[in-house]
């Protein structure tokens, strides 16, 4: 494997960046703002170099900016693959400069995959898609407590927020399918998704906003992504059973409530679930499976831009 002889690790933090540049052995620390961050880029532009840096929500957002417009390849890695990295590598110690240097050195030995551009409508519609299951999870919250609420001053408190938060999720679904709508790229994924049993709009939603790198990856990387790749735990001559983990909750909630339809469907999906049933499975670890299957077939519908088949 041939390792990338320039890489600059960058840790994030809200208010700053801790810079490590691997191959001259220097780091900095700069403001985490728009100004600054365009300063350095301009100084690292006529390099040829790849940043490797934590997937840290909307923190990076100016440095992915900056770096796409002028660019530069970079790599966002899962804070835990991080840390485990830096632990097997004798690393005990924690500061926002040492992160740096790590992340650099991750790079060298790693050569991680270079991120996909940004697409302003796709990181509009994971913000949409990530408020609205935030107003719905609120809005499950208030539902239980004006279940259980006798004082009439809060329970008619509690009305007014329900009402209020069930038109600000209907207003947010009508900017989610308008962002959509606006989008080639982004209709046509909808419906290819769409037209699988089980997907309907939320799904095929949250599946556009959160799992970006459909279609673009086989069918075993799509199922750790959205934690759906079962894991051996077995040592010596022990066997135990094989469990699901990590991944991306929010595509492997969409995905499981997916399965449960699908499951339901006449289809090849269907057929799958009761020949699982009938072969003793488990009710949940049969939805599992369909829910890694489904992913399987949405991954294979984008790649060939071709709808479901039943």
């Amino acid at each position: 494997m041939t390792l990338h002889p320039d890489v600059i690790g960058i840790d994030i933090s809200k208010d700053h960046l801790d810079i490590h540049d691997a191959e001259r052995g220097t780091g900095c620390r700069i403001a985490n703002t728009a100004a600054a961050i365009a300063d350095w880029v301009e100084r690292l532009a006529p390099r040829a170099c790849q940043i490797v840096m934590e997937a840290t929500g909307r923190y990076d957002a100016a440095l992915r900016a900056a770096l796409a417009a002028a660019g530069i390849a970079y790599a966002r890695i899962n804070p835990e693959q991080a840390r485990s990295f830096a632990r097997a590598t004798g690393r005990r110690a924690k500061t926002d400069a040492i992160d740096a240097r790590m992340l650099a050195e991750f790079g060298r030995r790693l050569a991680p995959r270079a991120a996909a551009p940004d697409d302003p409508a796709r990181a509009r519609l994971t913000a949409l898609s990530r408020r609205r299951d935030q107003l719905v999870a609120s809005r499950k919250q208030e539902r239980t407590r004006r279940s259980e609420e006798t004082e009439p001053l809060i329970a008619a408190d509690l009305d007014r927020h329900l009402a209020w938060l069930d038109t600000a999720i209907v207003d947010l679904d009508r900017a989610i399918a308008a962002t959509i709508r606006a989008s080639q790229t982004l209709a046509q994924e909808a419906a290819l998704l769409r037209s699988a049993p089980g997907i309907g709009p939320v799904a095929a939603t949250v599946l556009a906003a959160h799992m970006p790198e459909l279609g673009r990856i086989d069918a075993k990387a799509a199922a750790a992504l959205a934690g759906l790749a079962p894991y051996n735990n077995d040592s010596g001559a022990f066997r135990g059973k094989r469990s699901v983990r990590g991944g991306r909750t929010r595509v492997r909630q969409a995905l499981y409530m997916a399965a449960l339809a699908a499951a339901r469907s006449d289809t090849v999906l269907g057929r799958f679930h009761q020949r699982l049933r009938h072969a003793g499975k488990p009710p949940k670890l049969a939805l599992i499976a369909v829910a890694r299957k489904l992913l399987t077939i949405l991954n294979a519908i984008i790649r060939q831009q071709t709808p479901f088949a039943r």
